[in-house]
């Protein structure tokens, strides 16, 4: 297929049902919008991308803004035969890793990561999690979660689970507590862990949703970032 800059740019403006390619054929003819309108459609993506690399907010931002730069520059050369998701999230990729680099962190190649970190044996989460306050607080919000599932379970399954599972009574015990017999306090218990891992299972996936957003002012605060460097005149 031919490179994308030997297509004529259009003339009319650029629209949010523009598809991906048509936008980086725009933005390559020099349409400081279209980019503009790219940058809006992945800054979400690519922010998340950088931040599981860099850790940290600002340095994903900055690293996410320097990525766009060079998109820019190298928009020229992206072929429509690929995804620009995928074009872009190398250049982020790239950029952040040339980040860590620059600080004097050690890089393992992505590919290799899983393969690297397997071969040292050793685990990947921290020395004494319970002494760090950010753990703290987040075991903290698990337990109100946990919490609230158990409080939302029908009274015949929340109180076998709560000597079960919370209190850690045997069987037999919970049996005798509740006036049950035995088959019937397992038969709860196990009906109530599987509605709760259910419900759990549910909330974490729709909050994974929400982690690291990137929308409004820090949207915003990129794409304004960067149409200002490579249009001096953008307002």
């Amino acid at each position: 297929m031919s490179h994308i800059a030997s297509t004529p740019t259009p003339s009319c403006p650029p629209s949010p049902q523009d598809s991906d390619a048509g936008l980086a054929v725009r933005a390559a003819g020099g349409e400081g919008q279209a980019f503009a309108l790219i940058m809006r459609r992945h800054n979400q993506l690519l922010f998340r991308t950088a931040r599981s690399i860099l850790r940290n907010d600002d340095e994903a931002e900055d690293a996410l803004q320097e990525a766009y730069l060079r998109a820019w520059r190298a928009i020229g050369s992206f072929r429509e035969e690929a995804r620009l998701s995928t074009w872009l999230a190398r250049i982020v990729i790239n950029e952040a890793l040339a980040r860590l680099r620059r600080h004097g962190a050690q890089v393992i190649p992505l590919d290799s990561a899983i393969d690297a970190a397997a071969d040292t044996g050793e685990p990947w989460e921290e020395a004494d999690p319970d002494l760090q306050p950010e753990r703290m607080a987040m075991r903290q919000e698990i337990r109100n979660l946990i919490e609230r599932r158990i409080d939302r379970l029908p009274e015949a399954y929340r109180t076998v689970f709560m000597l079960r599972a919370v209190q850690e009574m045997s069987v037999s015990e919970t049996a005798e507590a509740l006036q049950l017999n035995e088959a019937t306090v397992r038969t709860r218990f196990l009906r109530a862990r599987g509605m709760l891992r259910e419900h759990l299972s549910r909330d974490i996936d729709l909050a994974l949703g929400d982690a690291f957003s990137f929308a409004g002012a820090r949207c915003d605060r990129i794409v304004a970032g960067v149409l200002a460097r490579i249009d001096p005149t953008h307002h």
